[in-house]
Parts: C-alpha cells; structure tokens; sequence
C-alpha cells in the first residue's frame, strides 16, 4: 500500500451503538461485504481498515477448482450489472492453504460462502473447513445448478434446498447462513423451508436473471445469454423479498441487492434485515462497505437511535 493512502475506518458518533447478531455471528456493526464482490479482501485491505468490518465474507469455495465461465462475462447495464463469471474460485485446499493464512492476521468475523453442484459438494467443502479454526461462519449458496437435478437451481424447490441445509447443519455448530434465489415464485416458501432444515439465518437476495444484446452484432453482450443481474438496479426486489421472509420466519436475515450508501442499509434493516452485505458498490468504490458502516452510524445519531437493533423490523406498512 502507498504510504500517502490511508486505510478507511468509519465514523461512529459517540453513543451509537451497532452491534448485531446475525443467527450466532457476534457483528460489531452490521456490515459485511456481498461474496464474489470482494475477494477474500486482500485488494481491498489497501483502502479500509478490513477489522472495521462487522463481518468479511469470502468469495465462494467448492471442493476442487472452478476455471468459471469464457468471457466476456460482466457487462455494465443502467443502474447496475450483468455477470456470469460461474464462481471461479481455486478450490478448498487452495483456501486452506493459501487464503486463511492471510485472514489469519485479522480479527474481523469470516464467513466462507460454500458452493456447490451437487449435496456431497457443500458437505465435502464443509467437512474440510470445520477443521479450520479462522472460520467463524458459512454461507450455503444455494443458487448452484444441482447436477443430480438436471441443472435445476437447488434453491428453487423447498424439498432440495432442506435436504442441502440438513446435509450442512449435521455436519457444524458454527452459524449456518442460507443464501437465497430470487429467481422464484415465492421465496417465503424457501425460506421457510431452510429455516425447518436448521438455518440460523438467511441471505437474500443472490442476483436476479436478466440479459444483454448487442443490437449491432445481434449477439449477446455476454458469453452466455442469461447472467445474473445486482447492483442499484435490483434494490427495490430485494428490499420487497426482505421484507416478505421476514414475516414469513422467525431466524435473522442477512440483505442486499443494490445497496450503495447507508440509508439504503437502514432501509434494508427497516424491512426485516438484521445485517447486509455490500456487493455491487464495492467495484464503484473500494470503500464501500465503510461509508455504509458510517452513513447506518450517521442516520442513528441524526434520528436520535441508540441501537441499531432499534430499527429492524420498523417499517410501517
């Protein structure tokens, strides 16, 4: 890092307080970065101060390595972004080996986000990682194609999204944080499902299908015709999901889907969400997640809110 960049920390007026606890993970405020939008922080690491963080969570990790899609595979759209990068990621031993090490210097709570293509991956990966003791929580991505399904998203039926979630919770006590598929009728229906089969919480929303074309080449814009969409354009999806398995559960929920600045996380918290997770903005800005930590901070001294928990929930509809 250049001696004349200072590493971000937030602004937390005196007498706020931020501390959450998402489904067992102790938080010191309720920020955590989206995975796949921040690697395992050592870039970011150059810009905010990573222990400032109420949580970092890791880029996805299957079993063996992932080489992801051809490209191209991101495409900038209004308001937001395409991607169908496929979750490369190295592999479990090469987390192991080469990412916990480094995480190893920070105290920040770690949740590793766990993928997929089939049930004994998500256990295998799991399996591996409860003997590593720098892992503090995991994040069941439950938007993988399932192979033993044909392809079929394993978040988009109940019955295969409990049987992953039971598979995970037999095998760890650490918090177990179910990420959730937009792409159906009625996530409640999910949710609910994750949380019978043992989720202490749940994420959501994961990006939302759309496409892009190039009109002049009468091609699509991307390696694949379908990618996912996130950024500020899906922010009003998420918000409206958030708020819809709130009612519908009793466990945390962890949320994002667009959000940029810190009102747009107080927004998430009004509409059920006990923590979020900052993605999209973090390739805008490498501070990010620490303006949002400021703003929440910022928003509660300004509204005369003492504790943050004050404001989960607190829409009135």
């Amino acid at each position: 890092m250049s001696s004349d960049v200072r590493r971000a920390v937030p602004v937390i007026p005196a007498g706020v307080e931020l501390a959450v606890d998402l489904g067992g993970l102790k938080m010191r405020n309720p920020v955590t970065d989206a995975s796949g939008t921040f690697g395992c922080g050592e870039e970011y690491g150059d810009f905010i101060d990573l222990d400032a963080l109420g949580a970092l969570t890791a880029k996805g990790v299957s079993p063996a390595p992932w080489t992801g899609n051809a490209a191209p595979r991101i495409c900038e759209t209004p308001s937001g972004m395409l991607n169908c990068i496929g979750l490369q990621n190295p592999g479990m031993e090469y987390f192991c080996t080469h990412k916990l090490p480094w995480l190893a210097s920070y105290g920040v709570p770690l949740i590793v986000n766990v993928v997929g293509h089939a049930l004994s991956e998500y256990t295998t990966v799991i399996e591996r990682l409860e003997r590593e003791t720098r892992v503090d929580a995991y994040e069941v991505n439950i938007s993988c194609p399932n192979v033993d399904a044909g392809g079929m998203a394993m978040g988009t039926d109940p019955a295969c999204a409990a049987a992953v979630t039971r598979a995970c919770r037999a095998l760890t006590s650490r918090p177990l944080i179910v990420k959730l598929t937009p792409n159906v009728t009625n996530v409640a229906d999910i949710a609910r499902a994750v949380e019978a089969a043992g989720a202490d919480a749940v994420s959501l929303i994961n990006t939302v299908q759309g496409m892009a074309i190039d009109a002049h080449r009468r091609r699509s814009r991307l390696s694949r015709p379908v990618a996912g969409l996130s950024g500020p354009a899906i922010k009003p999806i998420a918000l409206r999901m958030v708020w819809q398995v709130s009612k519908a559960v009793g466990i945390p929920l962890l949320g994002m889907g667009g959000i940029v600045t810190g009102e747009d996380a107080v927004e998430f918290l009004l509409a059920g969400a006990t923590a979020v997770s900052v993605g999209t903005a973090n390739f805008m800005n490498p501070r990010a997640t620490i303006d949002v930590i400021s703003g929440i901070a910022a928003f509660c001294a300004d509204e005369g809110v003492r504790d943050v928990n004050e404001l989960i929930g607190g829409v009135q509809c």
